[in-house]
């Protein structure tokens, strides 16, 4: 029988890519939402598997609700993708942040434990959970984290190691460093940049306005990473692991690529604007992949200047088809 696959998040740009890679797999597909009839799934459709994704209504943050689906669907693999997932905004609403992320892996936690079939849990982590690293960054770091954000993945993450260790809870988190794609929503900043350098690059005359753009980060391609993700389930023996590049670039030079590869200079269109700056920053994110490398097989593919031409080239097909459907 085909094996099953529950995604919280499936709505996401991770959830969407990794809902279709599982397909691609043979499995049957679940997402979650606490509204199915009113989410947006747009990203399920831009991926043409909107039909093959059955959804079901699930609050998260309530056990009962949690085990209820679990118990319906009876699913081999979780994927914990859901979760406010904004830096930014988690400074604007932290118990929000803390809760959907931490009291939601906790609840899937409990859920498995009490339902005791052979489930087994993906939690994606984040980078944002070590703060500055000025050495690359493994599965051994120390997490220092510096906003509420970080702060609730820190408390998922150790959530995922204590079950694992106290009940012998078949689960595992990934410790995701920044992944981008075309379907990533503008309020991101890389997909903030690529939309502005395409519409200039399409005759627009505004400006745009970034933070700090001194801080970097290590950027891949988010398709990739879902793959990693179903890696980590597959291993007889879960574990924990850094998803990452293992390269560094600043923000300077993905605004310097974005404009660039539209034959753009970035200087004339970009300014800096302090109010855009974040309460506490990280300046500095560097990873060490070398144990997905290792034990899963896994490795990214695509670096940053990739992943800019993918996202720009995407970017400007869908402003042209916009163009052709307004001339219809």
């Amino acid at each position: 029988m085909a094996r099953k696959a529950l995604i919280t998040g499936v709505s996401g740009q991770d959830g969407a890519y990794l809902a279709r890679f599982l397909l691609g797999q043979g499995y049957v597909v679940t997402g979650t939402s606490r509204d199915p009839s009113a989410a947006r799934l747009q990203n399920l459709e831009r991926l043409g598997i909107r039909d093959q994704v059955t959804m079901e209504s699930m609050a998260q943050n309530d056990f009962q609700s949690v085990v209820k689906v679990l118990r319906r669907v009876r699913p081999d693999e979780v994927y914990n993708l859901a979760g406010q997932s904004s830096v930014n905004l988690s400074f604007q609403q932290p118990v929000e942040t803390l809760a959907s992320i931490g009291t939601g892996v906790l609840n899937l936690l409990e859920a498995i434990r009490f339902l005791e079939h052979p489930t087994r849990l993906f939690s994606a982590g984040s980078s944002e959970c070590y703060g500055d690293t000025g050495s690359l960054a493994d599965e051994s770091t120390l997490f220092c984290p510096r906003s509420p954000y970080a702060v609730a993945k820190a408390t998922a993450f150790w959530l995922v190691a204590n079950y694992r260790e106290a009940y012998g809870i078949d689960a595992c988190s990934g410790i995701l460093f920044n992944h981008e794609s075309p379907i990533r929503p503008e309020r991101f900043v890389t997909q903030k940049i690529i939309a502005a350098a395409c519409r200039i690059a399409n005759g627009s005359e505004e400006k745009l306005h970034l933070g700090d753009m001194s801080i970097s980060r290590d950027w891949g391609w988010a398709p990739e990473y879902v793959e990693a993700m179903w890696l980590m389930l597959q291993q007889d023996r879960l574990d924990d692991y850094v998803i990452a590049t293992g390269e560094t670039r600043s923000l300077t030079e993905f605004v310097d690529s974005s404009f660039a590869c539209l034959g753009l200079d970035w200087k004339e269109h970009v300014r800096t604007a302090a109010a855009l700056r974040r309460p506490s920053d990280i300046q500095m994110s560097r990873a060490n992949p070398a144990k997905a490398m290792k034990n899963l097989g896994w490795s990214a593919k695509s670096r940053m200047c990739d992943v800019v031409r993918m996202m720009a080239a995407d970017c400007m097909q869908c402003l042209q088809a916009d163009a052709l459907g307004g001339a219809r």
